[in-house]
């Protein structure tokens, strides 16, 4: 039985299952209770950096949870959207969900390497592996999906080589 999944596609669809609920409820708690949100553990190394080392004040600590959580709810709705895309499997064949997939992933990187200097700053251990660990499974794929090109890039190159011919239908579709 022929499978048409891509590494990069799987491997997209199982960071997506960690990243869309995790960050969601990070967000939302986030929103309910800027304050208090932002000093939960997923955000307790951005929470002290803040108030140590720029000293906000009180409303400009509540916009900044807030632009907190709106970047982590921009990175779930990237993840979301690569996973409708990856239903539909002439999309996920051709590589049409990578563009969804490359921004989650660089925006989560820019996101977790933030919060991973501030947490070594501020001296969070706890934080600090968090954010490694996140920011390790973001560059992962990421690193995936530059080496694995699409299905039909792969037949392309094998048609111009002449390693396949276009007689060879079911070739082509399996591949």
């Amino acid at each position: 039985m022929p499978t048409n999944w891509r590494l990069s596609s799987f491997n997209g669809a199982l960071l997506a299952a960690y990243f869309i609920p995790t960050w969601t409820i990070i967000a939302f708690r986030i929103v309910a209770s800027p304050i208090q949100g932002l000093y939960e553990r997923p955000n307790v190394s951005i929470a002290l950096f803040i108030s140590d080392h720029l000293q906000l004040a009180t409303i400009t600590t509540i916009r900044f949870a807030w632009l907190v959580a709106l970047g982590r709810m921009t990175v779930v709705a990237f993840f979301a959207m690569f996973l409708v895309f990856i239903t539909r499997p002439a999309i996920r064949k051709s590589g049409g969900c990578d563009e969804a997939l490359g921004m989650a992933l660089a925006i989560g990187s820019v996101i977790s390497f933030a919060s991973m200097v501030m947490a070594s700053q501020v001296g969070e251990t706890a934080a600090l592996r968090l954010h490694a660990t996140e920011l390790l499974l973001l560059l992962g794929t990421a690193i995936v999906l530059l080496v694995d090109s699409p299905a039909k890039r792969h037949a392309d190159r094998r048609v111009r080589s002449g390693e396949l011919s276009l007689h060879q239908p079911q070739l082509l579709e399996n591949r």
